[in-house]
């Protein structure tokens, strides 16, 4: 399935009950990258809206079926990433003032100056085609730090994947530890994926979802008439995974019954079926993973001491999604990409006010939360463009409360306040591209999936010509 292109040129609504002023404005909007749809009144504006979300809409303060006012109102409402320009031919301080208060981008007095029309026009051309190309650049940095399903460019995450990719190959018995929502089972994948058995089965089983009496049963199966129901014998999941990987899931939900089979199992590389007399070899790979401080269990006798030493023989952590906050737009862009494709819609980007939640949310459910709460936005979103009023949409009733932790992700040349911009993003992305090019811009320009003038652009929006590296033959002689 392929995902529907978005709009190749940005589109602009105008309306007005002026026929000459919609022909000038379409004309010189079309001459600047528009694509532009005219409407003579108010009602015609919203259904054209409703069918086709705009990026940019033009409105006139004074129209015989609505106040200006009033449909900027509305267009805020039923598209918030929509941009808009107010304009009038009775300017007055107090409406302009009001059209400002109301989230209108700018108020243009007619007859135009054209220059300064062509000057606005053209600034939010090119903030809407950077926003599209920031998130498409992430969603192509996305994908080159994917790692067997997991993914980050944070100090943390890189040194996680350099862990499991040395350890994977020789690891028989695994503790993987972290908050709910980290991805432990990804890491539990990533292990299997990267060692001897990638081949082989990999059979997992939540601890917590499968009713105590039935946990012996489940893990090394049972013989015909072991117990009331049991017509006919069933193998286990060591038994299934022969070969391969078993994980388990929240291990610290194990009855003290099962622990103890669970043990031998480690230990002599066993199982014996609930009513067997007979001991199966199994050669099987164990990787648990729990949310539980598993040393305070063993403290309360809640948890065997001695299996937590045979399973703690390589201990791995994931960080919380807080302490590595540098992955959030690259995380927040694979998923708008896997969403714009399932979903079918031309998604392609967050406004600053939404970026900026997403960055200071608290994120106790770590990535399973951003993951679910960028689906729910993208399925609310009108536009290609989501906004901060359907991401709160998608947290629900609990607002996002400003996190703790957000301070220590940003760069130092930031406000303690403010999260890195997409910019900053850019310009080191571009940087780390020229670098590893030897400062050819052509091959630069290629890697970053856009021709040459574009990227000149960039160098010099970024101010980066006399810090980005040039090839040897271009440099000056000293």
């Amino acid at each position: 399935m392929s995902v529907p292109r978005p709009h190749l040129r940005p589109l602009l609504l105008v309306v007005d009950d002026d026929q000459p002023v919609l022909r000038v404005v379409e004309r010189l909007a079309g001459k600047v990258g528009f694509d532009v749809v005219t409407c003579g009144n108010g009602s015609e504006a919203m259904r054209e809206l409703m069918r086709k979300p705009a990026d940019l809409a033009m409105l006139d303060l004074r129209m015989p079926d609505v106040n200006g006012l009033d449909l900027l109102r509305q267009i805020r409402s039923a598209v918030p990433s929509c941009e808009v320009i107010l304009m009038t031919a009775h300017a007055a301080v107090d409406s302009a003032v009001e059209a400002i208060k109301r989230g209108a981008r700018e108020y243009l007095t007619k007859p135009f100056d054209f220059d300064r029309l062509r000057e606005v026009l053209v600034e939010i051309r090119d903030e809407l085609e950077r926003r599209a190309q920031v998130v498409a650049l992430e969603s192509q940095v996305a994908r080159q730090l994917e790692f067997f399903g997991m993914m980050g460019r944070s100090p943390v995450m890189q040194e996680l994947f350099s862990l499991i990719q040395r350890l994977a190959p020789h690891a028989k018995v695994v503790l993987i530890s972290g908050e709910t929502g980290t991805g432990k089972e990804l890491a539990a994948r990533a292990f299997h994926q990267a060692g001897p058995r990638r081949s082989r089965p990999f059979i997992a089983i939540n601890c917590s979802a499968v009713v105590a009496t039935l946990f012996e049963s489940e893990l090394f199966g049972h013989v015909r008439g072991a117990f009331t129901g049991a017509v006919e014998s069933k193998p286990g999941l060591f038994e299934a995974a022969q070969g391969g990987t078993l994980f388990l899931d929240e291990v610290g939900e194990l009855p003290l019954a099962a622990q103890a089979k669970l043990l031998r199992a480690l230990e002599y590389g066993e199982v014996q079926r609930v009513g067997s007399l007979q001991m199966k070899k199994v050669d099987v790979a164990v990787i648990a993973a729990t949310n539980r401080d598993l040393r305070a269990e063993v403290a309360a006798r809640r948890f065997r001491d001695d299996l937590f030493y045979r399973l703690n023989v390589v201990d791995v952590t994931l960080p919380p999604l807080r302490d590595r906050r540098e992955d959030i737009p690259y995380l927040t862009a694979a998923f708008m990409r896997d969403c714009a494709v399932r979903m079918r819609k031309p998604l392609n980007g967050l406004t600053p006010a939404a970026e900026r939640l997403l960055f200071n949310a608290r994120w106790d459910g770590n990535v399973r939360e951003l993951k679910n709460v960028v689906e729910r936005a993208c399925m609310l979103a009108e536009g290609a463009t989501i906004s901060e009023r359907e991401l709160a949409g998608a947290f629900g009733p609990d607002a996002p409360k400003p996190a703790a932790g957000a301070r220590a992700a940003e760069p130092a040349n930031h406000a303690a306040d403010v999260p890195p911009p997409l910019e900053a993003i850019e310009r080191e992305h571009i940087l780390d591209v020229l670098r590893q090019v030897k400062g050819n811009r052509l091959q630069a320009a290629k890697v970053l999936g856009i021709s040459r003038a574009p990227l000149y652009r960039r160098l010099e929006r970024h101010q980066l010509e006399d810090e980005a590296p040039r090839p040897a033959s271009a440099r000056r002689p000293s």
